[in-house]
């Protein structure tokens, strides 16, 4: 957990929630995600510097709509509302919400009047992004009307006196051209928050938790080579030097190279130790036949706590200390992990992470989890603080579970080979184009279940069909399809076609996040 005190984002069911708590940290403040359910003396009891109302799928008249309670309005809290947040601040000071006949989503034209503390420095007209059938018509008693577009007359107001504003769209998402600076006029100019959540006042919050937390014990952490693990490692390793050992396992679920790259880079990188355990036929064995990727997930978390447990007793022996142990496991849980394995304020249950859902019950260590407030953007930037090197720090997510979850259908040695050799060709042809920078992450997925007719050298097939997903986010809790130039896919295509002989077929994923997940499974 952190010190700082928290704008607290209120999710009324929208699909930005997390990425409106994103752009608060961004204006470097910290903030954090509540449900609609909470209470407001709950709310109150986090000590939060302000409150935003996030948009919602409701209409605020509808019987059963989630609704703002009125003692926000008086706890002398400045407080911003966002779409159904907005109508919801306006339904309950006393404004009136209706459908107008016009709905208006997606690009819209703001017209902002003159005199406005939100807009201030702002062109006069403006592109923003709505998504409402409802609309404010009339504002509360005290707020002004600062913008208005051809489907919404009130689509901004303020009551400065009392700290209160909103906006009918969307400031949150890239295409309100000026989304950013409204929000940040709001947290600045209205709020009064100073922006004080940095990467350096993150390291050193974090080093002083984690002494508190683990002291003189001994401590391990498990290494996954991703950015995530390797920037908890650096941080538990700046607070107890040598009390931490890296354990690395290799479960056969890795891509091609990934074993010696952490090998060789991370520990030239930050001189911890590191120990490698060989559990490549533990987890086959264990992920024989099992098709259910939830299934998959549970498994595999359930062994690598094991492999840790074995790790902890070798390394123990090793030390020759009657009566040692270790008690402590480091993980690399980021705030998406947590939200999405509905360990969350009210969020649902997207996926078991295998670090979060996957754990099992009877679990030994205490775990440290130095970032799992954090965004992963906000783990570069702590990753680059600690002086880790650029390539560890850009490295491209790779999932805990590996290519487990990107093999649709039960996981064996012969599927994981045939993945991992077009993985790395995808991998080779992305960054020979100078596309790594670009590309968020790039799942190669196998449909190991599916055989689809294809023909190669005058003959008949069936070959399995492959998936590529590339994506594009800033955040890993919304994402777009990233557009490859089609002569890099045609690259790819045919590289894969002719050197994996069981791939006939190569499929592109033009799904966005929501509705698709990033990962297949």
């Amino acid at each position: 957990m952190t010190d700082a005190r928290p704008v607290l984002v209120v999710d009324f069911g929208a699909q930005y929630a997390q990425l409106i708590a994103r752009r608060v940290r961004e204006a470097r403040i910290y903030s954090e995600v509540v449900p609609s359910t909470m209470s407001a003396k709950e709310m109150l009891a986090k000590n939060p510097l302000a409150i935003v109302l996030s948009g919602g799928p409701s209409s605020v008249y509808a019987d059963g709509a989630p609704q703002v309670d009125a003692a926000l309005f008086d706890a002398n809290l400045p407080v911003f509302g966002i779409c159904y947040g907005f109508q919801a601040m306006a339904a309950t000071l006393g404004g009136t919400v209706a459908q107008t006949g016009l709905s208006e989503f997606g690009a819209t034209e703001l017209t902002v009047n003159a005199g406005s503390c939100l807009f201030d420095g702002l062109p006069q007209v403006q592109n923003v992004w709505m998504s409402h059938g409802d609309s404010v018509q009339e504002a509360p008693a005290g707020f002004t009307v600062t913008a208005s577009s051809a489907g919404a007359a009130v689509a901004a107001f303020e009551d400065l006196s009392r700290g209160l504003a909103g906006v009918q769209f969307h400031p949150e998402v890239m295409h309100s051209e000026h989304g950013q600076k409204v929000l940040e006029h709001f947290l600045y100019d209205i709020a009064k928050i100073e922006p004080t959540w940095t990467p350096a006042g993150i390291v050193d919050e974090q080093v002083a938790r984690i002494k508190a937390q683990i002291g003189d014990s001994k401590v391990i952490c498990g290494l996954s080579g991703g950015v995530d693990s390797a920037v908890a490692a650096a941080l538990v390793h700046k607070a107890v030097g040598d009390n931490l050992t890296c354990v690395f396992v290799d479960h056969g679920l890795l891509r091609a190279g990934e074993r010696e790259q952490v090998e060789r880079d991370y520990v030239a990188a930050t001189g911890i130790r590191l120990v490698v355990v060989d559990a490549a036929d533990r987890f086959l064995s264990e992920l024989a036949d099992v098709t259910d990727p939830e299934t998959k997930r549970k498994i595999i978390g359930r062994i690598f706590i094991r492999v840790f447990e074995d790790a902890q007793k070798q390394l123990i022996a090793e030390a020759g200390e009657a009566g040692a142990t270790i008690d402590f496991l480091v993980q690399g849980t980021l705030y998406p992990d947590v939200v999405e394995s509905g360990g969350g304020t009210g969020a649902a249950t997207i996926k078991s992470h295998h670090n979060v859902g996957g754990l099992p019950d009877d679990i030994e260590f205490q775990l440290c989890e130095p970032l799992r407030e954090l965004f992963k953007d906000e783990v570069r930037a702590v990753g680059r603080e600690l002086g880790l090197p650029d390539a560890m720090v850009m490295r491209h997510p790779f999932p805990g579970p590996g290519l487990g979850i990107r093999i649709v259908g039960a996981v064996s040695k012969e599927r994981l080979d045939i993945l991992r050799a077009a993985d790395a060709i995808v991998r080779e042809e992305t960054t020979l184009a100078g596309l790594d920078s670009s590309i968020w992450q790039f799942p190669v997925v196998l449909l190991a279940d599916v055989r689809s007719v294809g023909v190669q050298g005058d003959g008949r097939t069936y070959g399995h069909p492959v998936v590529l997903r590339p994506v594009s986010s800033e955040d890993a809790m919304t994402a777009d399809w990233t557009r490859l130039p089609y002569e890099v896919l045609a690259k790819i295509s045919n590289r894969i076609t002719n050197e994996v002989r069981e791939i006939n077929r190569v499929v592109l994923d033009v799904t966005s996040k929501p509705p698709g997940t990033i990962e297949w499974e």
